[in-house]
């Protein structure tokens, strides 16, 4: 939605409640206006289809007792946390950034682990790459150059995300469903991955009949 400059007069006491309202959502003076307004007369705006698809996220993920959902101090962004079991047992932790504007993408993922072990990291970077050729092997096509939007960083994987392609499925909660599965199908590989060390090859063969079986049954972002 295109975003223009209006002169608006208001009393000071209107301005002073609406500046307090502001700090305490950590938004804007002009942005909670806009919020406001859009509200009172049903117009939808960005953050209003954003704050929606968060919170269908937190209720889908709300009854899985390993994830823990922590917000950000930012209306576009939510972290999710999950606990490994492993040495020192490290959190992970998943960064979902929403895009006021769904095209070309809807957002992004940021998954990371708050470790300083070069081993751990080293292990984290090889399932991210192993996990990003699943993709490309399997979804790269849906993307307009034939891959994946991800990048890999150390201890570190970027992944954005595609509106579905079927426009009946472009709804905050199909949206929010279909990241949310994604969340669990990609932790889910990751325990198991670090779960069976000893035997990767085996293990890589059963992570990719589950994935083939996931992107059957799911909605691709």
């Amino acid at each position: 939605m295109d975003r223009n400059v209006y002169s608006l007069v208001l009393i000071d006491d209107v301005v002073d409640a609406v500046d307090k309202m502001a700090y305490e959502k950590n938004t804007s003076r002009s942005n909670l206006i806009n919020q406001i307004l859009a509200e009172y007369l049903s117009c939808p705006t960005p953050e209003m289809r954003i704050k929606d698809i968060f919170g269908c996220v937190e209720e889908m993920m709300a009854g899985i007792d390993y994830f823990q959902m922590q917000f950000q101090p930012s209306d576009t962004m939510i972290s999710i946390r999950s606990a490994l079991k492993y040495r020192y047992q490290p959190n992970i932790r998943y960064v979902l950034e929403l895009y006021r504007v769904c095209e070309p993408t809807v957002g992004e993922l940021r998954v990371s682990m708050r470790t300083q072990s070069q081993p751990l990291i080293d292990i984290l970077t090889d399932f991210f790459e192993f996990w990003a050729g699943l993709e490309n092997k399997y979804i790269g096509s849906l993307f307009s150059n034939g891959q994946v939007y991800f990048r890999i960083e150390p201890g570190r994987y970027i992944r954005q995300f595609l509106p579905p392609s079927n426009e009946a499925q472009r709804t905050n909660e199909a949206v929010a469903n279909a990241i949310s599965e994604y969340i669990r199908m990609f932790d889910a590989s990751l325990k198991q991955y670090f779960a069976e060390l000893d035997n990767l090859e085996e293990t890589a063969l059963e992570l990719e009949n589950e994935y083939r079986d996931f992107i059957k049954s799911g909605v691709m972002i």
